[in-house]
């Protein structure tokens, strides 16, 4: 199977550790999705990443469903089946995953606006949220289970990728979630190779 993703991308890093865990083999191929490359359009009409093309042709995309599918693919490694845990499990991922989601956007709002066309407000409500996420994944991070599931994948891919674009704002503000990180870091030794990171120059 073949995935299309780059090494920046906290959702990609996401998918690649599920893969690393479930044992399944993946042909990465780095692509650039401003440039929207004619592959990746055919692959994902979104033009978002991660996306999986699996052997016979079909595609897979969105990093939850992506994960979802490993997890059936390699008999439940990654999910609860029992309610409690897997709803547990799910919001865990769905809160990392928004946090990212809000972080992003105010990523871009310098990234790709002019600077008198930024909307400070609408930054800083971003930045509101993320910090309302973060608060709750402390508490969440203490009942996942001692087992890896996709919310450990999620929260570090998080957290490794925040690292990366946010310099110090874990560490300073969320030290419990710092400290987390090594702990998986130690548990799950591909997440050095797996986690966000600048492409190299």
């Amino acid at each position: 199977m073949r995935l299309y993703y780059s090494t920046p991308s906290p959702f990609a890093a996401k998918v690649r550790m599920a893969a690393s865990h479930c044992g399944i083999a993946l042909e990465t191929v780095p692509v650039d999705t401003t440039a929207e490359p004619d592959e990746l359009l055919k692959a994902n009409p979104l033009g978002k990443i991660p996306v999986l093309v699996m052997d016979d042709g079909a595609t897979v995309y969105d990093s939850r469903v992506i994960c979802a599918l490993f997890d059936r693919m390699s008999g439940n490694q990654m999910v609860p089946q029992a309610l409690e845990p897997w709803r547990l499990v799910a919001t865990t991922e769905a809160t990392a995953d928004g946090i990212v989601d809000a972080l992003i956007l105010s990523v871009y709002e310098v990234r790709y606006r002019p600077e008198d066309k930024r909307h400070q407000p609408w930054v800083d409500k971003q930045l509101r949220k993320a910090d309302r996420g973060l608060a709750v994944l402390e508490q969440q991070i203490l009942e996942l289970p001692e087992e890896l599931t996709v919310g450990h994948f999620a929260v570090a891919a998080l957290l490794g990728w925040a690292t990366m674009r946010f310099p110090g704002k874990i560490e300073g503000e969320r030290p419990q979630l710092a400290a987390w990180l090594q702990r998986f870091a130690q548990q799950f030794p591909a997440y050095e190779d797996l986690k966000p990171a600048l492409p190299a120059s």
